[in-house]
This record gives C-alpha cells, sequence and structure tokens, in this order.
C-alpha cells in the first residue's frame, strides 16, 4: 500500500503542469517585444503590446527565467513551481547605461545603436529634464557639438548649428519625415513641444544619400512617443521670475480596442518686457504661443504599422522698443519686429499589407507667415508635400534598402528676390546595402539620385565600416557626399533687418560636400559596478560652391556669390558618461574644430563658429530626502563677429562665455515631481564688456544718419562711428540670471 501511494504522489509530481504568467515593464508603462527565455527547459517568447507573456506546460521544479529587450539593462530571476497553479511574475527593466539604445536615424531602420554602423547620438526627455526649456531649440543647447544660435538681437529667431555649419545646413525631422526646413527652419523650430518626444536621435555629417538636400551638416530627429507606451495623462508646467510661463499636457486615449491616440498641447506666453542693458530694446521677445499634436495609431491584423499625426502651431511674437505697441506694427514711429506665424503639419506612415516589409511615409506642410521689421513688411508662404516608398529586404547576410521619394515645395513671399512662386519639384531615387561579413565587421554602401529641373542630376554616394573589435570597443568610419539648394530669403534673417543691402552677385549653383569621420566608441566597467562610456569622433568637410553671406566686403550689403575657392569644417568631439553606483551620473562634451574658408589663396575664420565648446550635465541623487541634484552648462570660445565698418567700437571676437544652471527635483510624492531652479547662474549676457549690442538703437530707422557721395555713412557728432541700425550683432541669449519653479504630474 505504501508503495502504491508512492507511485501515485510520485507520478503526480511528475505531471503537474503550471502556467507561467509575468508582466515586462519600462519606467512603470508596458514594454512590448521583450524577449523571455526560459533557460533550463528552452522555452522563449516575447512579451504582448500590454507587456504581458505566457509560458505554459511548466513542470514542478526551479527555474530560471531571463527577461532582456534592446536598450534596457536584461533582468534574470529564479522561481520554484511546486504544483499546477499559476506562478506570477513582473520585471521593471531599467535604460541601459551601455550606450545601446534603439536607433533609425542611420540607417531608416531601427537597430541597436552598437550595431549600427553610422553613429547616431540619442537623448531621451530624462535628459531634458536636466534643465527644463519651453521648446526644443532651447533644450539643445546641453548637446555636445550642437548649438542654438540666435539671430536677431530683437526677435530672437534662431537656428540650431552642427559642428560649426549654419542652421540651413542642418536636416530636422519628425519622425523621419523633413517638415522643419526652408522658412520653418528659422520661424519653426520653437513650435515643437516637448510633452510629444519619445527621443531626438543626432546624426552629424552629410546624410545626403538617404535624406536629400539640407542634410549636409548634419540631421536631428525628433521621433514622437508612441500612444501605446505613453502615459495616460501627464502635466508638467513651470513658471520663471521673468515672467514666463510654459504649460505642456499630454494625453492617451483608446478610441476602441484598435485605434489609440496620443493628444500633446504646449502653450507658453511671456508678456513682461524688461530692458536690463538700458539700450530701450527688449532683452527677450515677447511670446505667445500654442502648439496642438495629435497622433493616432492603428492596431491592424496583420501587426504591421499605420500612424497618422497632425500639428497645429500659432505664434504672435515681438520685441523692439519698449514702447512699442500693436497700433505701431509696420509703421516708421517706433520699431517693432512682429511675426504672426500660423503653421499646420500632417505626416503618417503606413507598411504595405503584403509579405514584403514595405513602407510608405508621407508629409506635408503649410507655412504662414505675416511680419514686420520696422516698416518693412515679409509676407511669406510655404507648403512642402513630401512622400517616400521604402522596401527594407534581407537575403542572406545583405541588410538591403530600396526606396524612392517625391518632394514638392511652395514659396512665395513679397520681396523683390521672389519675382514669381517658386516651385520646385525633387525626385529621388536610393538605395543601400549593409553587409555582415561577421559578429565584427559590417559595410554600409548607399547611394542617392536626385532630379530637379533647375540643376539637373545630382548623385550622393556613402561608405560606412563598422569594427567591432570587442563588446566594449567599436570604431567606424563613414565617408559621403552631399548637396544643398539655397533659398536666401528663408535663411538669412539679417537680410530683413537692419539696413544692409541683399546683393546676389550670380545665379547660384548648389553646394556640394565631401567629409569624412571616424568613430570610436568605448565601453568601461569597473569591479564595483560602475559604467564609463567614451565616444570620440574626429570629422573633415570640405565644400566647393560654398555660399557663405559676405558682411566684411560692404558693411551695407550682404553679397551672396557661389565661393572662388573652398570652405572646410574639421575638428574633433568627445563625450564621456559616467553612472556611479553612489548615485552620481555625468554627462561631459567637448569640442574643438575650425571652420575657416579658402578665397583667392587667403583663409579667414568663418563668421559666428566657435574653436571650442563644452557641455555638461552632473546629476546626483539623494535618496534620504528624495531629491535629485542636476547641474548643467555649456561652454563656448570665441567667435568673429559681424562688424559695421573699421570704426565701430565693439569687439571684433566675442569673449569665452558660459551658460551654467542648476535644478533641484524633489519625488517622494507618487506620480509628482515638483522643481526649482536657477537659469545662468552667472548672469552671463552679450554685452559684458561693449558699449553697446545694437547698433545705432537710438535711430533704428536711419533718420539721422548722414551719407557721402559714394553712399557711405558719414562719422558725425552725432554718429561718430558711422554706424546704421543693425541688431544682427549677436552671439548669446541676452537674457540674465532667473529662477524657475515647476510641477509635473503623470498618471501612467
Amino acid at each position: 500500500t505504501r508503495f502504491l501511494f508512492f507511485c501515485m504522489l510520485n507520478n503526480t509530481a511528475l505531471f503537474a503542469q503550471a502556467t507561467i504568467k509575468g508582466k515586462v515593464s519600462a519606467d512603470g508603462m508596458p514594454l512590448p517585444l521583450a524577449n523571455v527565455i526560459l533557460k533550463t527547459l528552452k522555452k522563449t517568447t516575447v512579451s504582448d503590446s500590454n507587456g504581458n507573456f505566457i509560458i505554459k506546460n511548466v513542470a514542478i521544479g526551479t527555474y530560471e527565467i531571463h527577461i532582456s529587450h534592446t536598450g534596457f539593462k536584461p533582468q534574470t530571476k529564479n522561481f520554484t513551481v511546486n504544483d499546477s497553479t499559476e506562478v506570477n511574475l513582473s520585471f521593471d527593466l531599467k535604460e541601459n547605461n551601455t550606450l545601446d539604445e534603439v536607433v533609425i536615424t542611420g540607417t531608416l531602420k531601427p537597430v541597436s545603436h552598437l550595431e549600427s554602423p553610422v553613429p547616431v547620438e540619442v537623448y531621451k526627455p530624462i535628459f531634458f529634464k536636466k534643465n527644463p526649456t519651453s521648446n526644443i531649440f532651447e533644450a539643445l543647447q546641453n548637446v555636445n557639438g550642437v548649438r542654438p544660435q540666435l539671430n536677431c538681437n530683437v526677435c530672437n529667431t534662431g537656428d540650431i548649428h552642427i559642428n560649426g555649419l549654419e542652421g540651413p545646413y542642418t536636416l530636422v525631422l519628425i519622425d523621419g519625415m523633413p517638415i522643419v526646413s526652408g522658412l520653418s527652419t528659422v520661424y519653426g523650430l520653437s513650435g515643437i513641444p516637448n510633452s510629444l518626444l519619445d527621443r531626438i536621435e543626432i546624426v552629424k555629417g552629410p546624410a545626403s544619400s538617404l535624406y536629400g538636400s539640407e542634410a549636409v551638416g548634419g540631421l536631428i530627429n525628433i521621433i514622437t512617443k508612441n500612444p501605446k507606451n505613453a502615459p495616460v495623462f501627464s502635466a508638467d508646467s513651470f513658471l520663471t521670475d521673468w515672467g514666463e510661463l510654459n504649460l505642456d499636457i499630454g494625453i492617451k486615449a483608446n478610441v476602441n480596442k484598435n485605434i489609440s491616440l496620443l493628444t500633446g498641447i504646449n502653450y507658453f506666453n511671456y508678456s513682461n518686457p524688461i530692458d536690463n542693458n538700458k539700450d530701450n530694446f527688449t532683452d527677450l521677445t515677447l511670446q505667445d504661443r500654442i502648439s496642438v499634436f495629435q497622433k493616432w495609431n492603428f492596431n491592424r491584423k496583420s501587426n504591421k504599422l499605420f500612424s497618422l499625426a497632425g500639428r497645429y502651431f500659432y505664434e504672435d511674437r515681438w520685441g523692439g522698443e519698449m514702447q512699442w505697441e500693436k497700433k505701431y506694427r509696420g509703421g516708421n514711429e517706433v520699431y517693432g519686429e512682429s511675426i504672426y506665424t500660423k503653421r499646420w503639419e500632417l505626416l503618417g506612415a503606413y507598411e504595405l499589407p503584403i509579405a514584403e516589409k514595405m513602407l510608405f511615409s508621407f508629409s506635408y506642410t503649410n507655412h504662414d507667415q505675416n511680419s514686420v521689421y520696422g516698416d518693412v513688411p515679409y509676407l511669406a508662404k510655404q507648403r512642402i508635400g513630401f512622400g517616400q516608398l521604402t522596401w527594407d529586404k534581407k537575403l542572406s547576410n545583405h541588410d538591403l534598402l530600396f526606396g524612392t521619394a517625391l518632394r514638392y515645395q511652395y514659396y512665395d513671399d513679397n520681396t523683390a528676390a521672389t519675382i514669381e512662386e517658386d516651385i520646385n519639384w525633387i525626385s529621388s531615387l536610393f538605395a543601400q546595402d549593409e553587409v555582415s561579413f561577421n559578429d565584427n565587421h559590417k559595410v554600409l554602401l548607399g547611394v542617392r539620385y536626385d532630379y530637379n529641373r533647375n540643376h539637373g542630376s545630382i548623385f550622393t554616394p556613402r561608405l560606412a565600416y563598422k569594427w567591432k573589435i570587442n563588446d566594449s570597443n567599436i570604431l567606424r568610419f563613414n565617408t559621403g557626399t552631399g548637396f544643398r539648394i539655397v533659398n536666401l530669403f528663408t535663411e538669412e534673417h539679417a537680410a530683413l533687418t537692419g539696413s544692409r543691402e541683399v546683393i546676389v552677385l550670380e545665379e547660384l549653383k548648389p553646394e556640394r560636400s565631401f567629409n569624412v569621420n571616424l568613430n570610436y566608441l568605448k565601453k568601461i566597467y569597473t569591479q564595483n559596478g560602475n559604467f564609463i562610456g567614451i565616444e570620440t569622433t574626429a570629422w573633415y568637410t570640405r565644400f566647393s560652391n560654398s555660399i557663405i553671406p559676405d558682411y566684411d566686403t560692404n558693411p551695407n550689403q550682404i553679397i551672396y556669390k557661389n565661393l572662388e575657392g573652398h570652405a572646410v569644417t574639421k575638428g574633433i568631439s568627445s563625450n564621456i558618461d559616467f553612472v556611479f553606483n553612489n548615485g552620481l551620473k555625468m554627462i561631459l562634451g567637448a569640442t574643438y574644430m575650425d571652420v575657416s574658408k579658402t578665397e583667392n589663396n587667403t583663409t579667414t575664420q568663418q563668421i559666428l563658429t566657435e574653436k571650442f565648446s563644452g557641455t555638461w550635465a552632473i546629476s546626483f541623487r539623494i535618496d534620504k530626502l528624495f531629491l535629485d541634484v542636476d547641474y548643467t552648462g555649456n561652454l563656448y570660445g570665441p567667435m568673429r563677429l559681424p562688424l559695421l565698418g573699421d570704426l565701430d567700437p565693439r569687439k571684433e571676437y566675442s569673449p569665452t562665455w558660459s551658460i551654467q544652471n542648476i535644478q533641484f527635483t524633489f519625488n517622494k510624492f507618487k506620480n509628482i515631481e515638483i522643481y526649482a531652479g536657477v537659469k545662468n547662474l552667472l548672469n552671463w549676457t552679450p554685452n559684458t564688456g561693449n558699449t553697446f549690442i545694437i547698433a545705432r538703437a537710438n535711430d533704428p530707422f536711419d533718420k539721422n544718419i548722414q551719407y557721402g557721395p559714394n553712399g557711405n555713412i558719414l562719422a558725425t557728432a552725432d554718429n561718430p562711428y558711422a554706424l546704421s541700425f543693425d541688431p544682427s550683432y549677436v552671439y548669446g541669449p541676452n537674457q540674465g540670471i532667473r529662477s524657475f519653479f515647476g510641477v509635473r504630474y503623470t498618471l501612467k
């Protein structure tokens, strides 16, 4: 009897089967497509869109389960099955500090950062929260090698410089669509709300073989959140003692089981004229801005992608003399620069319902600007349509991508340079082949063909090589060519403000460039669990047919022509990430570069380009106080500045300058963060060491200027330096020290 009972018990244990259920999340949000491995039984599965997974028919015993996902630290747990009941497990993966994020910008397809043959830098929202800003334009100030450049002391419009190259050389994408370009490069960047941000990917150096014109200096891809992974509700608002108010709201909703949507709203207001430098001009442009973004995701039975997104943006901004009111708009009594911007965008992606992996992406933007600069009106309209079809195909060790694109651009303004509407069509074909010889060696070959009726056929080849020396050392080599078609009035703000006359000496040819860069990535793990990541890039870019505005030949003119010679940007840049077990994190960056032009055997430093720059973000967590401390800042070397003549008393070169910030974040309460801090701790402004910044601020309409027989400005008692009104002597913000206070609420 005892023997029979023992056999029955043994058989029960042998045939008892349990079901393992689990949930994988990251930062409290469901994490789909995580790899789940039950090591002993060699059973595998992946988590679904809600982060859940199930493994059935697991016998009694002790097991080890391993969870992994690209971009996150893997987790392993041991568990025991005692009977046939369910076993429930949960995993909350942490972001990987080993630089192994998923990137798409370098090759137009998702790939691990470590596996990409093209070096791509990735910045998550947590990076930008270390120094909260009202828009992405300002947020980029702490990215190494990237500098938001203000172009006007009055209206504070700006563009993004990458490795010393001006804004028009930088292509800004949203979800891979080139919708921020031309007119909106100058006026539209400040309207991208932070609430929609999932991450920003940055490629430094030409990417024209994939993205076409404008991606000559580099590109910035702003990738928006997937509604599936976004919080149900989020709100982030802060106020500064200058009177700036910023509000970001994000709302997720499920229309039904197959449709989810994400709505992002940003509102910014600054209505408090301040003139600390006593020139009777506003130090900071007054702004009233709203941006509404909505993204729809459609769940298809085939699990193929289908998403639509739209954004509406409106901004009313003005700067000028302190007594300016709207009644003076466009007149010559009181000087003001007033810009009304209306803009809407539509973009989408649809994966074709066929066996092959083919994706159709599209975007359309309409940008309407109504502006006056003193008594000079600038009325401009721009429409850009873009469609692209790609085919992603794997054959043996070849990862192929084929694509075709069509771009439509309409531009019209009221200036003498635009006699009739400018309508441009650019059709493109491109292909790339990523060849994996083994786990350690990859080569990427790419070519793009563009046709434009004004400039004919343009070829842009590309070559990239990645050598994975080992898991901790990676070497990348990239080379390629680029091209850029110029549109003067959409990118040269100085042509519209002040008294300089724009002179175009010839029909401008497209700029061409040749680039090489070498990138080295090293990961160091210490015995006590600390991590150090080092990424260094050296680059060289040579431009022919370069179009560089000439401010020097005649102080009353901006002269445009193709450079009879060449321009060069070269340098070295390094980022170092430290993650310590004691709660200390540091991100340090430094760049040294030489940006010059050579004409008639004479080489000169290009205007408004610094020789060196540095950035840092130092964070420390004090667990006992539920407090995070973030110290961020940047440092810029001297830049050559646009003077108005030999008598101009302002400094020809800017000093070395720095903007530094500190923030304290208290996060004891569930779903709530309270933060406060100080921006521009050193209270630095560009007027330091200068008698004035804006030339002839007392006579903005040049009513009291006397001219000589050759049209040159005469030095008089009222105008001893022989200057005209000009606000383009600008290299940094006029806004001094200020405190801020904010609250974040997130409902997951």
